[in-house]
């Protein structure tokens, strides 16, 4: 999850389709990222979109694991190619 919200503002229910499971398990870690302030929210139209606090005290450290990690770009081009792909403005 940390993975895809450091290139790319995602919501809720993208991260569902992704992991196949819940709406609340997702919320609740995101909730908990956003109250490490790992994670910011934006509210555009009805969707609320997550993205990574690059600003945060601790991204320098989370951005070095992250870096070991491989792309998770192909998740959200699979969202895509299936309609299931958030997009506003």
């Amino acid at each position: 999850m940390v993975k895809i919200l450091d290139n790319h503002d995602c919501c809720v229910c993208e991260f569902v389709e992704i992991f196949k499971t819940s709406q609340s398990s997702v919320s609740q870690h995101l909730r908990k990222l956003r109250d490490l302030g790992l994670v910011q929210e934006e509210r555009r139209g009805q969707w609320i979109f997550y993205s990574l606090q690059k600003e945060s005290e601790y991204y320098s450290f989370i951005q070095q694991i992250l870096n070991q990690l491989p792309s998770q770009d192909g998740k959200l081009k699979e969202l895509e190619e299936q309609g299931l792909r958030i997009t506003c403005c």
